[in-house]
């Protein structure tokens, strides 16, 4: 029996999307590709609100999220860090022998401005790495007043992942001064894993164009360079299929209404923190609780694993807590195109498991 998802990624996928997935192969060179290409990229900078180009990459989130910090730090990152994937973007620095230093908050707290600015005031650092929304601990970063802090520093190049919140909230990279805003198909967008896209601005091309050894395939600026030659074609065969559903998908984000769309993701996210604050407690500042998942505080001690299982009897499957917080912790996604009866419906059957 299949398992309906509320977890962090992948995400339920709609038949219809899926079905794209299996439209007919075209040649990736051919001109019916670089028109696909284009219209995605061109949908893209809607959704990001975006006049910037827009790069797309047949990996996860994490290879553009290797891909900045490699081809655009030439002096030293600042990784800012709220949970285990703030985190794992410092490594990929220290995995690529990229200068970084990576400063944390504790789990369940958010950056803050102040935080910004005595790091960037040291003049040490030329990019800063950031994570809107962390679904270890549930907390999503105030970005606008991050994003404030940050102009103050004009040749900085503004890094945000995004992986799990573009799509479901709100992010106007243009207006924020942000460089490269990444996202990837499996969580708000709502497509299986497999591709990953983002912004990419003249600053950021700029800077990589300063930098030498920005790695092979995962070197943005080569693939800025290539689809601005080729006519919105790629150095390496792209993933097709997952083009094809991004192409189809985006059409019904924009049909659906962008705002329509993120207010959708705050009446689900609202709907599940009232229930977790009535029966637990929430794991993060409740200041800064993301809007595509909640961390719910195991407050009764109850066995999260034999939740989960049950919950897989009747059709549905949550998420464990992440690293650290397994069993401290379970958590509840509500992003893409899930609705909030579907919601009511997982949480009616917590209730009933439980015997809330």
């Amino acid at each position: 029996m299949h398992k309906k998802l509320f977890i962090p990624g992948p995400v339920e996928v709609k038949a219809d999307v899926l079905e794209k997935m299996a439209a007919a192969m075209i040649g990736h060179r051919s001109k019916d590709a670089s028109e696909l290409q284009k219209r995605i990229s061109h949908k893209l900078q809607q959704l990001f609100y975006t006049r910037e180009a827009v790069l797309l990459s047949t990996s996860s989130g994490s290879g553009l999220m290797e891909g900045a910090i490699r081809s655009c730090t030439l002096k030293r990152a600042a990784v800012f860090s709220v949970g285990a994937f703030g985190t794992r973007w410092y490594e990929m620095a220290a995995g690529n022998n990229v200068p970084a230093d990576l400063f944390e908050s504790e789990w369940g707290s958010p950056t803050t401005p102040e935080m910004i600015e005595e790091v960037l005031s040291t003049g040490k650092y030329d990019l800063i790495a950031i994570t809107h929304n962390e679904t270890s601990t549930g907390l999503m970063n105030p970005l606008q007043a991050i994003a404030e802090a940050v102009r103050n520093y004009p040749d900085m190049v503004f890094c945000v992942d995004a992986v799990s919140s573009a799509g479901g909230s709100k992010i106007e990279v243009d207006d924020l001064g942000i460089d490269i805003c990444i996202t990837s198909t499996q969580k708000a967008l709502g497509l299986p894993p497999g591709m990953a896209v983002c912004t990419f601005s003249r600053k950021a091309v700029e800077r990589a164009q300063q930098v030498p050894c920005r790695g092979y395939y995962l070197d943005l600026l080569s693939l800025y360079d290539y689809i601005r030659k080729k006519d919105y074609q790629y150095p390496s065969t792209p993933s097709l299929s997952h083009m094809f559903a991004l192409d189809y998908q985006l059409d019904c984000i924009l049909a659906e209404g962008l705002d329509e769309r993120f207010a959708r993701h705050i009446e689900m996210a609202q709907y599940v923190r009232a229930w977790a604050q009535n029966y637990f407690e929430l794991f993060a500042d409740g200041r800064y609780l993301s809007n595509t998942l909640t961390t719910v505080k195991n407050s009764r001690n109850i066995d999260v694993s034999a939740l989960n299982r049950e919950l897989g009897i009747r059709g549905y499957q949550i998420s464990n807590g992440y690293g650290k917080l397994k069993d401290k912790t379970f958590r509840i996604a509500h992003m893409a195109d899930c609705t909030l009866d579907e919601v009511k419906d997982l949480i009616a059957n917590i209730n009933d498991i439980l015997k809330l």
